[in-house]
């Protein structure tokens, strides 16, 4: 899919993403004699609808009538009293009761990309994923609500981990914690105004005046972030810390929210920006991590884009740096440093691995996406690698997350034979209001966190941090390493699914 530069050719081709003609374009699959077969080893469309559906399992604030996660209630309800401010609403990010911006924000850009990509794939998910991307965004409005100011946490951290407790049952203190001019934090407002721009595009079609709140916030919200800046975590240190501390600065999300805001408005103001600013806002060409603290090679790929797709020239240092991410990733070329378990998994770190699995994953299937349309390949060194073999990359991390492991193990709740059963997480932990009514106090829940029974309520869709270097994994509740949930890992595996269920015909 070629696009041209005029506005209002990209604003035709983004209102109408959702139409799988448009996105099936520059897709021709895994390797050819797969597609739409019954080859498949795993049923992605099953893992794609409880990709999304974890994030109900998430949710605070006043749940929906057509809430499906049931065992849930609501929560939060006074959350952003203690400032005077709405902050009703948005995600918990993972086994705890805080909700803390910095991810949540990473999350909803990632969410939104995901269908932004391979939502014309999506078919009867694609609603899903919308509401799942909204019950953020909403959200977000109400913590930038005030010019120059955004709410980036509710709860404390310190307090809310010292207790083991239904959010439901919350009687930690909703403490709010926001940066501003005097206190700022271009980190976690960069990415704000990410996930708000990416965000509108998504809505664009399907409500119009909605994506133009989006967009008008994402603008605001830039400008914020890059006149006043600074590491939020400087000045927050020890609430946000060492839970989301920006360890990898404020650069590479100021270089995100510019890309995300030229793909959303398509200003030139934005593209000028990149273009004066990129240098300095790059990362070193080792910089290969990709996660809710660092954004550079995510915004690698996504600028490579309008090198690959819209031919903007002044781009094209983007795609080398694409590429050298890419063969990073490819073992044995001339670049590879990308470590892997016995079993096949690529491994960053012991603490939530799984995170970079399935982002890496995305970007892997995104790329592969925009070199298609191009009709170009990646070249690590005199090795050639095609699109096609990016696909195959990413198919297999997401098989083996999906039980293509030495312990035969689905590291999704729910989804295969054997699955984690108990995942360090409060509400999956603890009984339900509609089993256990009364008040479950703070450390009466260790009790419950401290059992070896499995979890009482299943939190559907919840991929955790998964096995060690070794392919090994105790399903232990008290190793939030490797068994804590969290929305920033489910986020970019719902593009990936969506496009291998495409792929093999199961949507």
């Amino acid at each position: 899919m070629v696009l041209s530069l005029s506005h209002f050719t990209l604003v035709v081709l983004f209102s109408y993403f959702a139409s799988s003609l448009l996105l099936c374009h520059g897709f021709p699959a895994l390797p050819q004699h797969h597609h739409r077969s019954r080859s498949a080893s795993h049923n992605y469309r099953d893992a794609l609808t409880k990709s999304i559906l974890f994030f109900e399992g998430q949710r605070s604030g006043k749940l929906p009538s057509n809430q499906r996660i049931t065992w849930r209630r609501d929560s939060g309800l006074s959350d952003g009293a203690a400032m005077h401010v709405d902050l009703v609403g948005g995600y918990y990010d993972a086994g705890d009761n805080v909700k803390f911006g910095f991810p949540m924000a990473f999350t909803t850009t990632m969410l939104s990309w995901s269908v932004i990509e391979f939502g014309g794939l999506m078919k009867g998910e694609l609603q899903n994923a919308k509401a799942a991307i909204r019950w953020a965004t909403d959200y977000l409005l109400k913590v930038t609500v005030h010019p120059d100011v955004i709410y980036v946490q509710v709860g404390d951290a310190n307090k809310d981990h010292s207790c083991w407790e239904r959010p439901e049952d919350m009687d930690t203190p909703r403490s709010v914690f926001k940066v501003d001019r005097n206190s700022p934090g271009s980190d976690v407002a960069a990415e704000t105004a990410a996930a708000l721009a990416a965000a509108s595009l998504v809505f664009r079609r399907s409500d119009p005046t909605y994506s133009k709140l989006l967009v008008r916030r994402a603008v605001r919200v830039f400008q914020f972030a890059d006149e006043h800046r600074g590491a939020y975590s400087n000045g927050l240190k020890k609430n946000v810390c060492p839970f989301y501390c920006s360890y990898s600065g404020y650069e590479d999300e100021l270089l995100w929210g510019a890309a995300w805001l030229h793909k959303a408005t398509n200003y030139p103001t934005y593209l000028n920006y990149i273009q004066v600013n990129g240098q300095t806002l790059g990362a070193a060409e080792f910089d290969n991590t990709f996660g809710w603290d660092n954004k550079h090679v995510g915004a690698r790929i996504l600028l490579s884009k309008a090198f690959l797709v819209q031919k903007l020239q002044s781009l094209h240092d983007y795609k080398g740096h694409a590429d050298n991410f890419v063969c990073s990733l490819i073992p044995g070329a001339p670049f590879s440093s990308a470590q892997y378990t016995p079993g096949g998994l690529l491994f960053k770190m012991s603490d939530s691995n799984m995170q970079y699995v399935t982002s890496t994953s995305f970007l892997l299937l995104t790329y592969a996406k925009y070199l298609t349309s191009a009709h170009k390949v990646v070249n690590c060194g005199g090795t050639v690698v095609t699109p096609n073999r990016l696909r195959n990359i990413a198919k297999k991390q997401v098989d083996y997350l999906l039980g293509d492991n030495p312990l035969k193990m689905s590291y999704m709740v729910g989804y295969g034979p054997k699955y984690p059963q108990r995942i360090h997480h409060r509400g999956s932990s603890l009984p339900s209001i509609a089993a256990h009514p009364a008040m479950i106090q703070c450390s009466s829940g260790f009790s419950f966190m401290n059992s070896e029974s499995p979890n009482p309520n299943i939190l559907v869709g919840a991929v955790v941090g998964g096995p060690d270097q070794h392919d090994k994994f105790p399903d232990q509740r008290s190793d939030y390493e490797q068994s804590e949930p969290s929305t920033y890992i489910n986020a970019p595996l719902v593009g990936a699914l969506a496009y291998l269920a495409h792929s093999f015909g199961q949507l």
